[in-house]
Order: C-alpha cells, then structure tokens, then sequence
C-alpha cells in the first residue's frame, strides 16, 4: 500500500482481506499493489476500506462497473464485511456535488446525512455484498435514494421564565442574543448565572437552512452525529469543563479536528467558572472571537473551521465568591483578589461586550411565583431584530450586529449629536480601547433595532455603556 497512508489505513489490510473472504468472494492470491494518489498528500482514517475492497473485486472482474468516475465511494468495513458509519459524510458529499458528481455510495447509517446535499443521488449499503451488487446493477433496491431523517435536537433545557428576578441579566440574554454579542455573568454561587446561560439557546433564533448545513457540517466531520441522523436543526449548546486543555477548546490533534468552538458554531459555548480556566487555554479565544474561524497548523496540514458563537462567561466576583454578597462575609485579601481577576487579560476583556452582576436573590424573591416573560415572547423580539439586521446588511457575509466591519460601522452605526458627546466623554473616563469603542456602538445599534429605531439615540449609548462599566 502505497501513497503516504497512515496507521489506519496500512491496517485496512487486514480489514478488507478478512471482509473479502467472508462475503463469499476468493481473495487473490498473488501480490496487491493499491496506490492511494496523490501521494504527497497524508491518507487518514477507515473510509478507504470500501473502495480498496470494491478496487480488488474489480480487478478479478466480480465488479463488472470499472469506470465509475460518477460515484464517491467510502465507508469502513468489519471482518465479517459489513460497513459502518464514518465521519465527514456530508461534507464529502458536499465537496462531491461542488465537483461534478453525481452519486455517492456510502455506509447506510450515513446515507441520511449525505442525502441533505441536493441533486446528489445517494446510495446506502450495509455489507459488502450489497455494495458489490449495487455498482453491478444500478436498479437493485441498495440503489434507491435515501431520505434524510430528523436529526436529534442539540438541545437546550428550560425556560426563561423559570428565572426569578435578575431583570438586567434577562435583558442583557435578548441584547446578546439579538446581535451575537458576547457576555459575562459575575455573581456570587447560587445567584442564577448557569441558570442564565444555559437559557440562551432558546431565545436565539431559529438555524436558516445554509447555517444548519454548516453546524452539521462540523459535527459530522467531529463524528458526534447519531446513528441515521439528518440534519441539525437546533442551535448547539456547548458548556466544556474548566479543566479543558486548549488543543480541545480550539481543535487540533496530529489529524486536526474541530475543537469545542466549532462545535459551538451558531450556537453558544458556554465556559461556568470562567476564570478557573487556564489562563493560556481562555487565550486561544481571541482569534475565532475577532474572525469566526480557528486555523489549525500542524506538520501535515493546515485546517481552518468555522468558530461563529455566542460567548457566555459566568463566573464568581473573587475566589470565595461572596464579594458581592449582602448576606455573607468575603474573606478574600487584596492580593488573591487581584489574582484571581488578572486570570483574564485585557484583550480578551475587551471582547466581551455585555458584563452583568447577577447578585444573590433573597428569600421572598425565589420563593415567589415565576413572572417573568417566557423565551417564546423574547425570542419573537430577538428574531424581528435579526430580520432589521439581515435586510440592513443583506448576502455580504454579515449576519449580526457584532460581525460588523470598521466600514459598514460608519455606514450603519451613526448617532446624534448627543449620543456623540456621551460616547467621547464615556470613551476618555472609561479609558475604552479602540476594540471596547467599537463594540459599545454595536451593542447601541442592538439595542436601537430591538427598539425598531433606524438611528441610535444617546439612550442607546447610555444602555450599552452601562454593560460595559460592569
């Protein structure tokens, strides 16, 4: 075997001859020879068993369909021949419609991802049997189109009006939500913030078809659709443990693959004790927070995935976490305070646009009936603002208020004269970098177009300015 192969495709052999023998075929005796092209080019992974295994059936002449230049073929065989699943179905399908061509044989528990892609015939096959007598008869049932069934819901739990109290946290969810703006939750243990963040989801407007295909996209590649799954249609919910590593928050690995911010893609990553996580691993935020995207360089390859999420931090005002407690000593110094504070840098800090106290409820306020709006009414809100948004800015690429470029600010995120005066004197108090200035207009122009304003007035500054003093 030839062709740069890695460890498990070199092991293919084994598969594919013990596959081949217990199909009912006679493996050849004599010397095999299988060249993976280009071989310059790094072969990974167990979806070349069915080719290999169909290639050396073809040369015996059992496949009689030698030129199959219309087919992707892939799919990882057991000893016994029959196929299973592999990763990355739906974007190979994807790369195979944008090539031309014009069916896909593939392992059935795939065969529903794969037939999302349109005008792509897609084949299921179970065994190898199956597959053998497909490419030899094209009108065998194995040959008939696959329909794509629901995939399981990436889900969220609860609703919004299970939070009592906490009006400005509950505002500031719409505001990020209606913009893509990410936020931060500082309270003390037991004040709400988890309970917050893991609501989001639910008010955050439903996946336009391009961008389900995406999120399918990444978790097909990551391997974490189920069994017949089709496509994605919930917002993903990512929440990683604090003791993460960065290679799995980012991506990467000798094969590089996507890490927890492109699992989060269109949805929310939500990191709970935010500053108990490494402070070297919370750096490698900054790039997918600024362009949406994580480039991943190793010695092999290069590989770049979609990072589009909404950041959640909650985390507690010091190390005790009773800071901001009415009710309970902070035995903090002033040193582990400044500590446990510094574990987030100020580049990073200048990403997070909205920052809300969540402070400790009393007694009477959690133990009184639930009041508040349920997320169906706010994320009617939510979605009318993201519909102003995607009619201000069109098919260019930008979809929220908070992918906007220094250009398209000028254009759109103009304001009158005393919100101008407000902004300049709140930038020199504040000491706001170019970044914090920036995204303080883009949170202003959130909350104008949840308001169904065309200009952003001073009561759009002030509000904005306000989650970013806390």
């Amino acid at each position: 075997m030839v062709g740069l192969p890695d460890a498990s495709v070199r092991e293919s052999r084994d598969r594919v001859r013990s596959a081949i023998r217990n199909s009912g075929f006679e493996f050849p005796p004599h010397r095999i020879t299988v060249n993976l092209a280009p071989a310059d080019v790094r072969k990974a992974g167990a979806s070349f068993d069915l080719p290999i295994a169909l290639g050396i059936l073809a040369a015996q002449g059992i496949v009689e369909r030698r030129e199959i230049v219309d087919c992707v073929i892939l799919g990882e065989l057991s000893l016994d021949g029959s196929i299973h699943s592999t990763r990355g179905a739906l974007p190979i399908a994807a790369a195979a419609r944008r090539d031309g061509v014009s069916g896909i044989l593939l392992p059935a528990a795939n065969a529903s991802e794969a037939a999302i892609v349109a005008g792509l015939t897609v084949y299921g096959v179970s065994a190898l049997v199956d597959a053998v007598r497909a490419l030899n008869d094209p009108a065998t049932p194995p040959w008939c189109p696959v329909h794509p069934a629901p995939a399981p819901v990436l889900g969220h739990d609860g609703d919004l009006s299970d939070v009592r109290g906490q009006l400005l946290a509950r505002r500031a969810l719409e505001i990020a939500s209606a913009g893509g703006h990410n936020l931060l939750l500082v309270g003390p243990p037991g004040a709400g913030k988890t309970m917050l963040a893991r609501r989001l989801p639910g008010i955050l407007p439903p996946l336009s078809f391009d961008e389900a295909l995406e999120v399918t996209s990444v978790h097909s590649v990551a391997g974490l659709l189920a069994r017949g799954a089709g496509l994605v249609t919930a917002r993903p919910f990512r929440a990683p443990h604090h003791t993460v590593s960065h290679v799995a928050l980012a991506g990467g690995g000798a094969q590089p693959r996507p890490g927890e911010v492109s699992l989060a893609h269109h949805g929310v990553l939500f990191l709970d004790e935010m500053l108990e996580f490494g402070r070297h691993v919370l750096e490698v935020l900054r790039q997918p927070l600024e362009e949406g995207s994580v480039t991943v360089a190793r010695a092999a390859r290069v590989a770049s995935f979609p990072a589009r999420f909404v950041l959640v931090g909650a985390t507690n005002p010091c190390p005790c976490g009773f800071a901001t407690d009415p009710t309970r000593e902070c035995r903090c110094t002033p040193q582990q305070l400044a500590r446990y504070r510094s574990r987030l840098s100020g580049p990073l800090r200048d990403r997070l646009d909205l920052t809300v106290e969540v402070p400790a409820l009393q007694p009477d306020v959690f133990a009184a009936p639930a009041t508040g709006e349920p997320s169906e009414i706010v994320r009617a809100r939510v979605v009318k603002a993201r519909d102003r948004q995607r009619g201000r800015y069109g098919t260019g690429g930008v979809r929220t208020n908070a992918e906007l470029t220094p250009s398209l600010m000028d254009q759109y995120c103009g304001t009158d004269a005393a919100g101008r005066r407000l902004l300049a004197s709140a930038a020199t108090r504040l000491a706001l970098s170019a970044r914090a200035y920036d995204r303080v207009r883009k949170v202003a122009r959130t909350i104008a177009d949840l308001e169904g304003a065309d200009a952003i007035a001073a009561d759009h500054i002030g509000e904005a300015l306000q989650f970013r003093m806390g």
